[in-house]
């Protein structure tokens, strides 16, 4: 810019048409991002595609299809995007639609069969005359972009190159390559007010509750509104040491038969003992009695529920419930089905009548829907807004191709690339659980009661 008032300069760029989709579970400010990268990108003289619920009607595509503008894309250069960033909800709609799933190790990417739906995605964009692809979702579909660079990269040299950026959305924060992704806080911030009701109501009824937080392989999301809403504990998968765990088999819970792996032994999970969780909780309590409180909130990371012995998720659910249960290929339970924060309480309402000789009423809340599409707060409109900005530089002013949009810092942005993200041998995104011993993780150990 020439001066600190003058506008962006049009730069010189290859790119006419781009095509943005957004995959997975919705997120606060996602229309942040959307806006601010289709206003750049019009302004510039970009037409700009937003594919319609995700992936859906790319991995569908069939040569000699043609996509239809209302139903499988909208165009947003053509729409009115004024108020578009503090929207709710996705003005493109989502889905989880993979077109990577069977491309598993780079060795897949010579299998025609197993790259068969990308091909269709790439074939529903040049069908469009698209020139760069912007995904916006959490670890999976950063997975799927740098697997569809990837792919892009192994096809015959006459063949046209899509670009492709990544913006990486998650509430649960469990992402490499960035401090904070964009919906966080607003749904740390809702999450907190919950709480802090029903601190008041428990304070007010002499009871307690146990509120199982969403958050698969890290508890950012139940550290962060534990901590901003005053809860009385906060526990994460991250906070089960190697000493409470064991192993069991795995069981199909339709057939009630042992499912093995391919060389036929059984699959073997890792499971951890409950009562450790249920000492701990009961000790705070008792803490937080000696100091004259009577209320109790706990707050669990529902990640924890893929770690449930057998004889545990058959107590969190009906027998139909756990019939319909099915475990992925590592012997993992689908998580947001087990509700297990009744069960805990029970269990801690034991436990406190077993060394008080009192009864105390506990009840088990599950939470995590309600927040994904939230009024984003202020902060995450800019953090959002920046992202969005940011893969219009990315692609139209640095011309950088197969890299995700980050920012840190005082809203700096940054640019790590796929492989800096990315197991490329197992492609596969790192997953960032909290580290446990760092300073916000301990953060919680220091407003909670001392119980040591």
């Amino acid at each position: 810019m020439s001066t600190p008032l003058a506008s962006p300069k049009k730069p010189a760029t290859d790119i006419t048409r781009v095509a943005i989709l957004f995959s997975g579970g919705p997120a606060p400010a996602a229309n942040s991002v959307i806006g601010s990268a289709a206003s750049c990108f019009a302004q510039a003289g970009v037409e700009v595609f937003g594919m319609k619920n995700g992936y859906t009607h790319l991995i569908d595509f069939k040569e000699g299809d043609k996509l239809a503008e209302g139903s499988d894309y909208i165009r947003l250069d053509k729409m009115p995007l004024e108020g578009l960033r503090t929207l709710q909800g996705i003005c493109i709609g989502t889905a989880r639609a993979n077109p990577g799933k069977l491309m598993k190790t780079p060795a897949d990417l010579k299998d025609p069969a197993k790259t068969a739906p990308m091909m269709n995605v790439y074939k529903a964009l040049c069908s469009m005359g698209i020139d760069a692809l912007i995904s916006i979702g959490g670890d999976d579909t950063l997975t799927t972009a740098a697997k569809f660079k990837l792919f892009m990269d192994n096809l015959p040299a006459d063949k046209k190159r899509i670009k492709v950026v990544h913006l990486p959305k998650t509430i649960d924060n469990d992402y490499e390559g960035i401090p904070f992704t964009f919906g966080y806080f607003t749904a740390v911030e809702m999450l907190a007010k919950q709480l802090r009701c029903l601190l008041a109501d428990s304070e007010a009824a002499n009871g307690g509750y146990v509120c199982q937080l969403m958050g698969r392989k890290a508890a950012w999301l139940a550290y962060g509104a534990a901590i901003a809403g005053e809860a009385s504990i906060v526990i994460g998968l991250e906070d089960i040491p190697s000493e409470w765990q064991t192993t069991e088999e795995t069981i199909d819970p339709e057939s009630g038969k042992i499912i093995r792996t391919e060389d036929g032994k059984p699959l073997m999970r890792t499971v951890f003992s409950i009562e450790k969780i249920v000492d701990r909780c009961v000790n705070v309590i008792l803490a937080r009695e000696a100091q004259g409180k009577n209320s109790f909130v706990a707050v669990i990371s529902e990640g924890m529920a893929e770690f449930l012995p057998l004889s545990e998720i058959k107590m969190c659910v009906s027998d139909d419930e756990y019939r319909s249960l099915k475990p992925d290929s590592f012997g993992h339970f689908p998580v947001s089905q087990l509700k297990y924060s009744s069960r805990l309480s029970r269990l801690i309402i034991e436990e406190y009548k077993r060394r008080t000789g009192k009864s105390r009423k506990i009840s088990g809340l599950q939470f995590g829907y309600e927040v994904r599409c939230n009024t984003p707060t202020a902060f995450d409109v800019i953090l959002g807004s920046q992202i969005g900005v940011g893969c219009y530089r990315a692609l139209c002013e640095k011309n950088l191709n197969g890299v995700m949009i980050s920012v840190s810092g005082l809203m700096e942005l940054g640019f790590p690339t796929f492989e800096e993200l990315i197991d490329m041998e197992k492609l596969r995104a790192t997953a960032r659980p909290i580290t446990v011993g760092s300073d916000v993780h301990q953060l919680a150990r220091y407003l909670e009661a001392w119980t040591d």
